[in-house]
């Protein structure tokens, strides 16, 4: 019966989330990013370019770099022009670049889930030294000035740790985790009054099994919710700290480590700066409307809210239709 519910509840959200455009165009448009992502490969055999060869010839040196022709050096070669100083292939370079972005982004919020989850859940079913120490964390890791925090935790890592990794557990277990903490700590300890609940304790059920057969499925609508909020802020987070020069290190390419290179160009060449910001924008965009959208769709006052509206515009048709006919009736 649980496992039916669970089915008509989630072809319900999915009901939900079809009936809005935006939402449709959202994914839509995430899906796109996706797969440019992951045809990197393949698109760069298309162009017949890499990500790392430099093209010195493409570059006016007495100029500084500039890249030669119209639009930063655009061409059948080079779709997007070439990077400034270097001569870079810009199109291959945003392809790899989105692997990035998103790989670390995701991965951030696997791990902000999975941490937010498992502190606010041990604080509200363990005792109160427990719940004591971890309220204590939250409060640090929410006062905590993230970016000024990670950029010197950065700096002393060892050079040969992978960056990518690095970004993720940086991201990921400063930036959001003590909100989701305190989020599902308020949900279980509201969950735990209710009678299945209740039921489920006084029938010898452990904890663990609580936690795992009760409580983490009620929970899941609040944290996704969540994560979708967190998802475009780790974008902003992951281009942010590779503007700052801590994030991944050349040759691998970025939209954030493109966007600290453009600041100089940004006069001579402004199709270098327009392009990964605006990947990052339409990214961003993206995951935000389709968050609204998911959010919406799992709050379940909205299918009162709809059902409340048709009822309200019946009602007011009815209530035209018998006045119509009591003056039919009187005439």
């Amino acid at each position: 019966m649980t496992q039916e519910t669970d089915s008509a509840g989630a072809r319900q959200v999915l009901r939900r989330l079809r009936a809005r455009k935006s939402a449709l165009v959202a994914a839509a448009v995430l899906g796109l990013l996706v797969l440019f992502a992951l045809a990197a490969p393949l698109l760069a055999g298309l162009e017949g370019q890499d990500s790392t060869t430099y093209h010195d010839n493409l570059v006016n040196s007495a100029a500084g770099g500039v890249p030669l022709g119209s639009f930063g050096g655009v061409s059948a070669e080079h779709w997007l022009g070439v990077e400034p100083g270097t001569g870079r292939d810009v199109f291959v370079r945003l392809c790899y670049g989105a692997r990035v972005s998103l790989v670390v982004a995701l991965g951030a919020t696997v791990v902000q889930v999975l941490v937010g989850v498992a502190l606010g859940v041990t604080a509200a079913l363990g005792n109160k030294l427990a719940d004591s120490v971890i309220g204590h964390l939250t409060d640090v890791l929410v006062a905590l000035p993230f970016l000024a925090f990670a950029v010197a935790l950065t700096a002393v890592v060892p050079a040969d740790f992978p960056r990518p990794v690095l970004l993720v557990l940086v991201i990921g277990l400063l930036n959001g985790v003590g909100g989701l903490a305190r989020l599902v700590r308020a949900q279980t300890l509201s969950l735990k009054k209710l009678d299945y609940v209740s039921a489920a304790r006084l029938s010898g059920g452990s904890s663990w099994r609580i936690a795992r057969r009760e409580l983490l499925p009620a929970l899941a609508a609040p944290v996704i919710t969540y994560a979708a909020v967190l998802l475009p802020s780790n974008i902003v987070m992951e281009a942010g700290m590779s503007f700052l020069g801590v994030g991944v290190k050349p040759p691998t390419p970025s939209w954030g480590q493109m966007l600290s290179t453009a600041t100089t160009w940004f006069r001579a060449d402004p199709m270098y700066v327009v392009l990964p910001a605006l990947l990052l924008f339409i990214t961003t965009l993206a995951f935000t409307v389709l968050g609204d959208a998911l959010r919406t769709a799992l709050d379940p006052r909205e299918a009162s809210r709809l059902r409340v509206g048709r009822v309200g515009r019946v009602g007011r048709a009815g209530r035209v239709g018998r006045a119509g006919r009591r003056k039919e009736g009187a005439a």
